[in-house]
């Protein structure tokens, strides 16, 4: 049985290091990336990679909703069951951004769009679980340590469509990846399937090529890895024995760390699910 995984944001830095890494184990990889120049590239590397595994390439903006809902249907023609789903895509914006759907585009690309494909690949994820051992089949979301840098979020104006301010736009986005990894875990606890968030740290990629002056000047700051370095941790946490257990954790660099306090609370956790619900469906109306 050839085991399915579909990675978000595999056109470039950690999503594609980490599809040529299960690509090479044999996986059938389905690869989704935005840009087509860079999708078609990493398509043809991934490939090169691959050890008798098919490569499948599509291509979404899943800070439209319609695009998140397109893939879904799109991954479900090429496949019957997905063991894992890595929600890597994401982004850093210099400014704020409407949708035509009326999104915020960085909240929407960082969290609703993963949160409605994720909740629409439901049916193959449970398809794989149900002849798996538990915690085979895995949901992974692509966080940060920005996560930690806000107290919590903003009830009150979520999108920040009043009071943007692009850092602390990434920070909300990134704060909602690692509660709704949460949310899933409770939720998908009777199925066997884990969901983990992961702080990959600074990646020497092209990742901040869309961020604020500010921003970019802090994060050259830092010291990089390299992304087939910074997709060691997400590789580990799709197929590692370890990750198999515990689930709804965050992590960084192969280990457990303790989340921003505001995702430990249940009653936050649930309430992000039901605005993102609210969320999604204005946009779909």
């Amino acid at each position: 049985m050839q085991r399915v995984v579909v990675v978000t944001g595999a056109s470039s830095g950690i999503g594609k290091e980490t599809a040529k890494t299960l690509a090479a184990q044999g996986w059938h990889v389905i690869a989704v990336g935005r840009d087509p120049e860079r999708s078609a590239a990493a398509a043809a590397e991934i490939g090169a990679a691959s050890n008798g595994g098919r490569i499948d390439m599509l291509r979404a903006d899943l800070s439209l909703m319609a695009d998140a809902e397109r893939l879904a249907r799109d991954i479900a023609a090429l496949t019957g069951r997905v063991d894992v789903l890595i929600n890597n895509a994401g982004g850093m914006a210099k400014q704020k951004v409407v949708t035509v759907e009326g999104l915020e585009a960085n909240f929407a690309g960082n969290h609703l769009g993963p949160f409605l494909l994720t909740n629409r690949l439901l049916p193959l994820l449970r398809a794989a679980a149900a002849d798996q051992p538990a915690g085979s089949v895995r949901i992974i979301n692509t966080a940060s340590d920005a996560s930690e840098m806000i107290p919590g979020l903003m009830w009150d104006d979520l999108q920040l469509l009043d009071h943007f301010r692009a850092g602390h736009a990434y920070c909300q986005g990134k704060l909602a990846n690692v509660m709704f990894a949460r949310a899933l875990a409770t939720r998908l606890a009777p199925d066997g399937i884990v969901a983990h968030a992961l702080h990959p740290g600074t990646i020497d990629s092209n990742f901040i090529t869309h961020a604020d002056e500010s921003s970019q000047a802090h994060i050259r700051t830092l010291e990089a890895m390299s992304p087939a370095q910074g997709s060691d941790a997400l590789t580990w946490l799709a197929v590692g024995d370890e990750a198999a257990t515990g689930s709804g954790g965050y992590f960084h660099q192969r280990r457990r760390m303790p989340p921003n306090p505001f995702a430990e609370d249940e009653a936050a956790v649930e309430r992000l699910w039901a605005e993102s619900e609210r969320l999604v469906m204005q946009a779909s109306s």
